[in-house]
């Protein structure tokens, strides 16, 4: 309904400009001719309203449902302080004097111009006044209530490719661990989709997955995240985009990616590691404890047997390859702990031992 309000008003203002036109500019044409002009233009204007104006509304509320209330006050405060500043010029500069719809023709164009660039500016700097103002509300807060926190402070975290793919950020935001505001470079997921339509086999199914997840994450309830669609353009690397977009933002990164975790800390920028996360919440495993495992392969070294536990940490039993195929209980010797995870070493309880000599 609203549309179609817009269509015929549409259609009226085309109709009542050319009417405006074909009188300032041929006042010597008769009324008739002036308002078969209007009325045509009337039509014309309608017409075309009616393929524009659905798409076009349709676009504006998608683009309303992505954007939150505080980025929609900011932008509404600039395009405010633009008809200001654009007032101020128009008056300072006497156009209204000029002959003809001369003057009010560049007034217009002038206001329109200076209203749109501060609106644009203030479009692409949204996250970095938000991102001040909350600064400082939230330093007001400390020094007026004696380090009390703000609650309603957003995090926002920046999620890379690596992270996305993996999927486990998904679970761990669901579970409630990881609060504030997941955001999603337009770059990235450009990336995903470039990596989607991959012709190799494997690669097109790692990006068709990073799709799927970031589908469900939207979908969910209990996760707020956000497709961000500016783009650093004079950077051509996707990781020093991803690490300029947290600087600009005051965020941390999320990824799996070793190299991005180095960039980043290099930046300044805080890092949260998912594999780092996962190492951290393994259960500990200590030398001396036993364990009861199932023995899948033999290792490098002679004799040796390999076993997984469930969270895929490795434990290389010493003397195990004779119970490939079994399961049985080992003793913890040492714990390895690198930089990509754990590494146990044990050895068969000694209780098994003794019966598989005595069995031969």
């Amino acid at each position: 309904m609203f549309t179609k309000i817009l269509t015929v008003l549409f259609g009226l203002s085309t109709g009542f400009a050319g009417y405006y036109f074909l009188y300032s500019f041929f006042p010597q044409l008769h009324w008739l001719v002036i308002s078969a002009g209007a009325l045509v233009g009337s039509v014309l204007g309608y017409l075309l309203a009616k393929f524009l104006i659905p798409a076009l509304w349709s676009k504006i509320e998608e683009s309303f449902q992505k954007i939150t209330v505080p980025e929609l006050i900011v932008e509404g405060l600039g395009i405010f302080f633009g008809l200001i500043l654009s007032g101020l010029f128009v008056v300072a500069m006497p156009l209204t004097r000029l002959p003809g719809p001369l003057g009010n023709s560049l007034a217009l164009l002038i206001i329109l111009t200076i209203t749109g660039t501060i609106g644009r500016l203030t479009h692409r700097k949204k996250d970095e006044i938000l991102n001040f103002l909350g600064s400082t509300v939230k330093t007001g807060e400390k020094s007026g209530s004696k380090g009390r926190l703000s609650a309603g402070k957003a995090f926002y975290k920046v999620l890379d490719t690596s992270s996305i793919i993996d999927g486990r950020i998904m679970d761990v935001a669901q579970t409630g661990f990881m609060e504030g505001i997941f955001i999603v470079p337009g770059f990235v997921v450009a990336e995903l989709q470039r990596i989607a339509d991959s012709s190799d086999s494997l690669k097109r199914n790692r990006g068709r997955r990073g799709l799927d997840i970031l589908n469900k994450m939207q979908k969910d309830a209990g996760i707020t995240i956000r497709i961000y669609d500016q783009d650093f353009e004079e950077l051509s690397d996707v990781d020093t985009k991803i690490v300029r977009l947290a600087k600009v933002l005051g965020a941390k990164v999320i990824t799996n990616d070793f190299n991005l975790n180095k960039v980043a800390e290099l930046y300044g920028v805080p890092v949260l590691n998912i594999n780092e996360l996962a190492n951290a919440i393994k259960p500990i495993i200590l030398p001396g404890e036993e364990v009861v495992i199932q023995v899948i392969k033999d290792g490098k070294e002679l004799g040796q047997g390999i076993a997984y536990l469930e969270d895929g940490t490795m434990i290389v039993v010493d003397g195990g390859r004779q119970y490939i195929g079994e399961e049985i209980t080992v003793t913890v010797t040492s714990v390895l702990q690198t930089a990509a995870g754990r590494m146990i070493f044990a050895k068969p309880k000694e209780g098994i031992v003794a019966k598989a000599s005595s069995l031969s």
